[in-house]
């Protein structure tokens, strides 16, 4: 005697709702592991700088002391080789810090301006102008530093040398500000109309609704702007390299020649030996920019906890 088909199978409506059960927990599981894969590769990459850098540790010929309190960079010297990197984490900040004095200011206006004052066709042309800015290849824009920038500086400023801290940093805050912009205005437009309404229903005028209603509400949006600023500007290589004029020293003005430790990493890195102290000491200054960084945004993550406590 057969059994009926529904007595051997499951209803067709229970193979259904299976079935979607186990494509949203599939789904699930890929979207929990793309946000810990993101995780794993930051540890997995600075486990991997840390590493190479690791044997310093026990080197008796290298000093941490003098790695971060000397301005001597002579990794090649044939009497005594020194590792000091205190004149290039004083370039990587002062060209970081000046480039944001140009960019913060210029990137933020350009949001305001774009979400909140332009419409129409003007509007999408000058975010495609802006996008645009930032597909430019850093080479690209080392040699517009090299070339264009650097004879105007010599030229307004009767400084030495075209290549100095002034024209790195008027480079890296024109590269800069694409990605403020960007994320700038995002932050802007995911402002609640309804708090634009109420400002200017109390009598506030365009201006005071922009500073004392969007900038409060849109805080952690314009600073996660920034800082992605910072981090641009503090990973930068190639155009750092071509228009700081990779001089190690400390700069006591605006168009003195200075060196960062990305532009270190990218020159030398080519002619080490694998293994060598001057090969290790060039992933110790990679260790040293990821802590900087992590530095940054832990800054960043405080700050933003304080403004939401008061708030």
């Amino acid at each position: 005697m057969r059994l009926p088909e529904s007595d051997i199978q499951p209803p067709r409506s229970a193979r259904k709702r299976w079935a979607m059960d186990l494509g949203e927990s599939s789904i699930e599981m890929l979207i929990r592991l793309c946000g810990w894969s993101s995780i794993l590769f930051v540890l997995m990459i600075f486990f991997f700088v840390f590493r190479e850098a690791f044997p310093l540790i026990g080197n008796s010929e290298f000093s941490f002391k003098e790695f971060f309190t000397s301005i001597n960079w002579r990794p090649t010297s044939e009497i005594r080789e020194t590792y000091g990197v205190l004149a290039m984490i004083v370039g990587t900040l002062s060209v970081t810090g000046l480039s944001m004095l140009f960019a913060v200011p210029l990137g933020l206006g350009a949001a305001v301006f774009l979400s909140e004052f332009c419409t129409g066709h003007v509007k999408e042309t000058l975010k495609i102008v802006i996008e645009l800015l930032a597909a430019i290849p850093s080479v690209v824009w080392g040699f517009i530093g090299y070339m264009v920038v650097g004879p105007l500086v010599v030229e307004w400023t009767d400084a030495a040398i075209g290549v100095n801290l002034l024209t790195s940093s008027i480079l890296l805050a024109l590269m800069s500000v694409p990605v403020i912009v960007s994320v700038g205005e995002d932050s802007l437009k995911a402002v609640p109309d309804s708090f634009r309404e109420a400002s200017v229903a109390l009598g506030a005028n365009r201006w005071e609704t922009i500073y004392k209603v969007l900038f409060p509400a849109a805080k952690n949006g314009l600073l996660a702007a920034v800082l992605l600023g910072v981090g641009r500007a503090i990973g930068e290589t190639m155009a750092v390299l071509m228009a700081t004029g990779h001089s190690t020293r400390i700069p006591h003005s605006l168009v003195d020649p200075i060196r960062t430790l990305t532009a270190t990493i990218a020159s030398e890195m080519g002619e080490v030996s694998r293994g060598s102290t001057h090969y290790q000491v060039l992933f110790l200054i990679g260790v040293l920019l990821f802590a900087m960084t992590f530095l940054v945004n832990l800054i960043a993550d405080l700050v933003v906890r304080g403004i939401r406590k008061n708030g």
